[in-house]
């Protein structure tokens, strides 16, 4: 009985230890039976939820690209339907870049409705400053800080309706595609980004397409300007978002706001004087402020305002990829009507010089990691096909003795 006493203690002491459960009274069997599914069900639970999250988000996210794509098409659109009656490029400009001042009261807005931690204007707007640094935002930061952007900013926008008025929609939006190129030699250069090959082909194309563009029209007229306009305009952009990148690193959605916010605050107040003098001059005459299309240009601001907040909130809601394949959408979206609705012809040259720096385009949004992925996805796929291989060769060895047992006769392996 010792003996018998002595081997049966430790097993009772570990049994409770183990089967001990924070459930109410019942059997030992029925409480350890009855974790199980309870994991199983919660652990369904937790992949549907992120299968529905993921969904959800890859549904947004191509909406968003939809409307990014209609806002930029409707944008390029409504500029040169205001150019018929209207031809000041800059004054339109100046006046679409004073409607940023909107951005930060709509962002302000949507957090107090979508946060229950509220906090008045004043309070956000100085949690928001700190983009500007530790201190908030000062007169010097503000000066410092905005000038070089908005005056980026407001070249960007400038060079990129004068090209409408020498090139068809397609055309400049097609060539504004150039600026991810430009961004990614920039980075290259001055970020010591990584260096990617296929970035450094997709650099090549973009500039080949410019190329193509330039000598559709033989190198000479309005075509040569207006290619040499919207390249500058992709090349303004791109150091607009490299300086970005550099000096106030990544921002979030309010600091976005704010800082967009800030740019027309100083397009208001330093920059209102260029149309004013370019008035006087008669370089751009509008006559009386009555007989303005107000209706076009409150149209085209509007847009234009749309288009920025889907970009800035697009990157912070879903993923930034769809963001630049809207903006690619609005090429082909912009030959639609270009042909629909004017009537225009394309030569072959511009439509292979518009394919080149569209597929070059795709080929800067691959991933860094792009080729380690693919090489373990081809190495994955070649294991896959040698094991299945080696499993054919066995059936089919296993099916050769038997058949070979059956007739009597023996097979034996060679060394």
């Amino acid at each position: 009985m010792k003996k018998h006493s002595a081997r049966v203690a430790p097993l009772s002491s570990y049994s409770s230890q183990v089967l001990t459960c924070p459930i109410s009274e019942g059997e030992e069997g029925s409480e350890s039976h009855a974790d199980t599914p309870g994991s199983e069900a919660s652990g369904e639970g937790t992949s549907y939820q992120t299968c529905a999250n993921t969904v959800l988000k890859v549904l947004g996210g191509i909406l968003l690209v939809l409307c990014v794509s209609s806002s930029w098409v409707g944008t390029t659109q409504l500029v040169q339907l205001t150019f018929k009656s209207f031809s000041c490029p800059f004054f339109v400009s100046w006046f679409s870049t004073n409607w940023n001042i909107l951005l930060f009261p709509l962002y302000y807005g949507g957090h107090v409705v979508t946060t229950r931690d509220k906090q008045t204007p004043i309070q956000r707007f100085r949690e928001c400053s700190r983009l500007f640094g530790e201190d908030g935002m000062t007169l010097k930061l503000f000066l410092k800080r905005t000038a070089p952007f908005s005056i980026l900013w407001t070249l960007t926008n400038y060079l990129y309706l004068l090209a409408l008025r020498k090139l068809t929609a397609t055309d400049v939006s097609a060539l504004y595609c150039c600026h991810k190129a430009f961004v990614f030699l920039l980075s290259w250069i001055v970020l010591k980004d990584r260096f990617m090959g296929v970035r450094i082909v997709a650099a090549i194309m973009a500039i080949t397409g410019i190329v193509m563009m330039a000598y559709a029209d033989g190198f000479h007229g309005d075509s040569i300007i207006g290619v040499a306009l919207a390249v500058g305009s992709a090349s303004t952009s791109a150091l607009y978002k490299v300086l970005f990148k550099m000096f106030l690193g990544s921002a979030n959605l309010g600091e976005v706001a704010h800082f967009l916010s800030t740019m027309g605050v100083f397009n208001l107040i330093f920059i209102s004087f260029i149309p004013l003098i370019l008035y006087f001059t008669k370089v751009e005459h509008w006559g009386s402020l009555s007989s303005l299309p107000w209706g076009y240009l409150c149209g085209l601001a509007g847009l234009w305002l749309v288009f920025n907040i889907l970009v800035n909130v697009g990157v912070v809601l879903t993923y930034p990829i769809l963001i630049s394949i809207g903006t690619l959408l609005s090429v082909p979206g912009n030959a639609a009507v270009d042909v629909l609705k004017h009537e225009v012809i394309f030569s072959v040259v511009r439509l292979a010089a518009t394919c080149i720096i569209c597929l070059g385009f795709l080929l800067l949004l691959l991933p860094e990691e792009w080729d380690s992925v693919t090489l373990r996805f081809l190495a994955a796929f070649a294991d896959k096909k040698s094991e299945e291989h080696g499993e054919e060769l066995t059936e089919s060895s296993i099916h050769t003795r038997s058949r070979s047992r059956a007739n009597g006769t023996v097979s034996i392996p060679m060394a």
